[in-house]
């Protein structure tokens, strides 16, 4: 890494990343530390939460997380964060989400109460000055936005507030309430590419002419734009009217494409909600979370929504995974040097390698 110069670009004159931070696994634990345990991390929803007992497991840079609603308040200060690690021997609190009265380790049955106090430890009182007050879950910081639960693994001063990341939005989307949206499906994909890569294609509709021909069909691809803002990254597009009902699921309206540095993408649809999370498994290989949210509808309209999205959006993420492998296995073949960026249309893209290089400068000063 020390051979590398990541100094800041203007976008005019901007190339992008060289492949080494997409290949090389020296930039693995780059990227856990310095970015992705250094920001705001998207671990659940307060429709996920609605009951005391209620969890969520999430498994967010190889650390294990678990969201409860622990009852002790009737707002949302009754939603808090944990390590999904055992204090005994690291086994997991839980394998799954669900609803339990207590957090019962999955190896040895030690038993918390929802708070993360321990309850009781089965046959330790025979060792001697053992007290289960003594021991008690650590916390992960915790913040909600839109109904969406967010975790800071790392206590760190300069952690903006969670508000100043999404700066704007809640006013913008208006009347959209997204806390009024409920968790209905999740899809995974693992997929053979660096996260960046992915993130990256994201961030750019230079793409869409050639690799989505349905969703180029549906949005308008000469008023597609990009906004920034020092945390995330806004794209929008008007949804053809023009289109039929066929080529067009999601009715008249507005497409909103909403990205939160690191790592977390909000696709803000008509009548509907699907929110990203990009986690790195290895240098060149990624997990891809999507999990989508409705209003609350009755059981048919809900379904056929269900069901419009599943073929669609399919549709979209195959040629997404299809592209980013190919662009890895070209970041891989030894013959890539950073290239220019397009101005006019790969400005969110420049604005996440801006905030990368940042970040790699800053973890390059500590080291």
């Amino acid at each position: 890494m020390n051979k590398l110069k990541f100094e800041a670009q203007n976008l005019n004159h901007a190339t992008s990343l060289p492949a080494e931070v997409y290949v090389k696994g020296e930039f693995e634990n780059f990227d856990k530390q310095a970015v992705l345990k250094n920001s705001w991390q998207l671990a659940a929803h307060v429709s996920q939460l609605q009951k005391q007992g209620d969890h969520v497991v999430h498994e967010i840079a190889g650390t294990p997380v678990i969201v409860v609603n622990t009852g002790e308040n009737d707002n949302k200060q009754s939603i808090q964060a944990f390590y999904n690690v055992c204090r005994h021997r690291g086994g997991p609190l839980a394998l799954k989400n669900g609803n339990s009265k207590t957090l019962m380790c999955k190896y040895h049955g030690w038993n918390y109460h929802l708070n993360g106090q321990l309850k009781s430890a089965p046959e330790m009182q025979q060792n001697k000055n053992f007290n289960v007050c003594d021991h008690k879950l650590p916390e992960i910081k915790t913040a909600i936005w839109q109904g969406f639960v967010f975790v800071a693994l790392k206590e760190d001063n300069d952690l903006p507030d969670l508000d100043e990341v999404f700066e704007g939005i809640s006013e913008h989307i208006a009347p959209i309430d997204m806390s009024q949206m409920v968790f209905c499906r999740r899809d995974e994909f693992i997929i053979e590419c660096n996260w960046k890569v992915y993130v990256e294609n994201y961030l750019e509709g230079y793409h869409l002419p050639h690799v989505h021909p349905g969703l180029n069909k549906l949005l308008d691809y000469k008023s597609y734009q990009t906004e920034l803002k020092k945390w995330h990254s806004y794209q929008f597009s008007p949804i053809d009217t023009g289109t039929t009902s066929e080529d067009n699921p999601y009715g008249d309206g507005q497409a909103h494409y909403y990205f939160a540095y690191p790592n977390t993408m909000f696709n803000i649809l008509p009548n509907r909600v699907q929110s990203n999370q990009v986690l790195p498994i290895n240098s060149q290989q990624c997990r891809v979370v999507f999990d989508y949210y409705y209003p609350k509808l009755p059981g048919d309209a809900l379904n056929k929504l269900i069901a419009e999205d599943r073929d669609f959006s399919d549709e979209v993420q195959d040629e997404d995974i299809s592209i980013c492998e190919a662009v890895q296995k070209g970041y891989a073949s030894g013959s890539y040097t950073p290239g220019p960026l397009c101005a006019k249309r790969e400005s969110g893209l420049h604005h996440f390698q801006e905030l990368i290089r940042t970040a790699y400068r800053s973890s390059e000063k500590k080291s």
